[in-house]
C-alpha cells in the first residue's frame, strides 16, 4: 500500500440530437448520425423531415436500425431533418415521450430534440397550466414549445430569447421548423453541440463529432454556451442573446458518455482517458501480474495505465457484445443477469493473479461487485480495482441518471467500505486535480458537482427526474 487517496451501476446519459439542414438526403444522414449517437440513448427515437409544407415524422421504443427500414427513411421527405435518441431521466420512458416532440400553431411546425435537464420546468409547467396549457407528455420540452408559443406574436427570433432566457439548467437543444434549423445551448454549455459541414455545403448539428465522421461532414466548431444558431437557406447566423453565465462543461463527458472517437468541448475523448489512466498511474502505483479493463467502459484509461506504469495489460475478461448495456434493464434482478453473461472471465490465465483492474466509476455498486465475485470464483489471488475519476458522491441535476445521493453508493460509504462491499483487496480513485489535468483544460471550465456538491445552478424545491409523472 502506499499514500494513495483509495477509492457502482453504470451512469446513463439521456439523449443525443442530430440536424441536417438542406441536403436532399437528409432524413437518411440523420439516422446515420443518430445510428453513431445510439450510445447516448437506447430507449426511443425518431427523426422529423420536412419538404417545406408538410412535415413528415416516424418514432418509436428501441434502436435506431430497429425502428428506421429503408421504406421508413424514405417517407421522410424533404432537404432538412431533426432526429433524436433517447434514455429518460425527466418523464417516463413512453412513447408519447419519444422525442422530437412537434406541434403546430398558427400555421407554424416545430419540432424540438433536447438533451439535457431543465431544473425549473416544474415551476414553468404550473405557470402555463393556470394558463389554461394541455399537455400531452411529461417533456420538459414540451414546456419549450407552449413557451415559444406564447411567445410567437412577437417573432420567433423574440420568442427564443424570451423562452431560453426562462430556462434554468441544461439544454443543448435543435429546433427545426418549415424552412430553418435552429441550435441552442444554455450559457453554462453543460451538454455538447456542434456545427459540421456536409460534402454539397449544407450543414448538420450533432451532439458529438463521430456523427460527422459516420457521414463524412467537415466539423467546423462548437455551438457556444449561450449561442443561437440558425441555418436558413441565407446561410448561418448567430447570436449570442441569452444571459452570460459561468461555463461549466460536464466533465462526465469525458469520463464515461462520450464515444472515445468524438472531439468534446474541444479536447480528443480517447486521448483525455488515456491520460487519466496516465495520471492515475502517477498518482496510485501498485505490484501486480498485469492491468486489465472490464469492457468496455475501462477499456482506454486502462491502455494509460498500462503505458504509465509498465504493468502489462491484458483483457482477462472476455465481453459478449450481443448482450445490451447492462443500464438498459428495467429491474436490478435484470441488471444482476445481465452482468452474469455479458463479462466472462478467463479462467486459466486468471487463476492465481494479482490484477489492477481499471474502471472509469463507480456510481450504485450493483454490476461491480457480481463482476468482482466472478474473478475470485476463478482464482484470481488479488483484485485491486482503479478508478479513473473521484468518488462520485453528489446527485446531478443536468442530464445524469444519478438525481438524488440516494442512489450514490460513494455518498453514503468510505472508500475502504466501498471496498469491502465489493470484495476487493484494494480501492483507489482519481483525484479532482488529476482529472482535469487529463482534459488540459482548467477546472473552472467544467462542472464538477458530482464529485464536489458545487452546484453551478440549483433545481428548483419540486425537481425530480420523476417530478413530472414518472415510470
Amino acid at each position: 500500500m502506499n499514500n494513495c487517496k483509495r477509492l457502482a451501476r453504470r451512469p446513463r446519459e439521456e439523449c443525443g440530437v442530430c440536424g441536417v439542414f438542406g441536403h436532399p438526403d437528409a432524413a437518411k444522414l440523420t439516422y446515420f448520425g443518430l445510428y453513431a449517437l445510439q450510445h447516448r440513448g437506447q430507449e426511443s427515437a425518431g427523426i422529423v423531415s420536412t419538404d417545406g409544407a408538410r412535415l413528415y415524422e416516424h418514432k418509436s421504443m428501441g434502436l435506431v436500425p430497429e425502428i428506421f427500414t429503408e421504406e421508413k427513411i424514405q417517407n421522410l421527405k424533404g432537404d432538412i431533418a431533426l432526429g433524436h435518441v433517447r434514455y429518460s431521466t425527466t418523464g417516463a420512458s413512453t412513447i408519447t415521450n419519444a422525442q422530437p416532440f412537434t406541434a403546430s400553431h398558427q400555421g407554424l411546425y416545430l419540432s424540438v430534440a433536447h438533451n439535457g435537464n431543465i431544473v425549473n420546468i416544474r415551476e414553468l409547467r404550473e405557470r402555463l397550466e393556470k394558463k389554461g396549457a394541455i399537455f400531452q407528455s411529461t417533456m420538459d420540452s414540451e414546456v419549450v414549445v407552449h413557451l415559444l408559443a406564447h411567445n410567437l406574436s412577437k417573432g420567433l427570433d423574440k420568442a427564443i430569447v424570451e423562452t431560453f432566457s426562462q430556462l434554468e439548467g441544461a439544454f443543448s437543444m435543435i429546433l427545426m421548423t418549415q424552412d430553418r434549423l435552429i441550435a441552442i445551448r444554455d450559457s453554462h454549455g453543460f451538454r455538447p453541440l456542434c456545427l459540421g459541414k456536409l460534402n454539397n455545403g449544407s450543414y448538420i448539428v450533432a451532439s458529438e463529432t463521430c456523427a460527422f465522421d459516420l457521414v463524412e461532414a467537415q466539423y467546423i466548431r462548437d455551438v457556444k454556451p449561450g449561442e443561437v444558431l440558425t441555418i436558413t437557406r441565407e446561410g448561418l447566423d448567430s447570436s449570442c442573446p441569452l444571459p452570460k453565465k459561468k461555463q461549466s462543461f460536464c466533465i462526465f463527458e469525458h469520463v464515461y458518455f462520450a464515444r472515445p472517437d468524438s472531439d468534446i468541448f474541444g479536447v480528443n475523448v480517447y486521448s483525455c482517458r488515456k491520460k487519466m489512466g496516465n495520471i492515475l498511474a502517477r498518482e496510485c502505483s501498485i505490484d501486480a501480474d498485469f492491468v486489465m479493463p472490464f469492457p468496455d467502459s475501462g477499456n482506454y484509461a486502462a491502455i494509460g495505465y498500462s503505458q504509465a506504469s509498465g504493468i502489462p495489460l491484458e483483457m482477462g475478461v472476455i465481453r459478449n457484445h450481443y448482450v445490451g448495456r447492462t443500464f438498459i434493464q428495467p429491474t436490478q434482478s435484470m441488471r444482476d443477469f445481465t452482468v452474469r453473461v455479458k463479462l466472462n472471465p478467463v479462467r486459466s490465465f486468471l487463476k492465481d493473479k494479482k490484477v489492477i483492474i481499471i474502471e472509469d466509476s463507480i456510481i450504485r455498486g450493483t454490476t461491480g461487485r457480481s463482476r468482482i465475485k466472478s474473478l475470485r470464483e476463478v482464482g484470481v489471488k488479488e483484485v485491486h480495482m482503479f478508478i479513473s475519476c473521484p468518488p462520485t458522491r453528489f446527485p446531478c441535476y443536468y442530464g445524469i441518471d444519478f438525481p438524488t445521493g440516494a442512489e450514490l453508493i460513494a455518498a453514503s460509504k468510505s472508500v475502504d467500505e466501498i471496498r469491502e462491499h465489493l470484495g476487493l483487496d484494494g480501492l483507489y480513485y482519481l483525484s479532482v486535480e488529476g482529472l482535469v489535468e487529463a482534459t488540459g483544460c482548467d477546472a473552472d471550465s467544467f462542472c464538477l458537482a458530482c464529485f464536489t456538491g458545487d452546484y453551478p445552478v440549483l433545481p428548483d424545491k419540486k425537481f425530480h427526474k420523476l417530478a413530472l409523472g414518472g415510470l
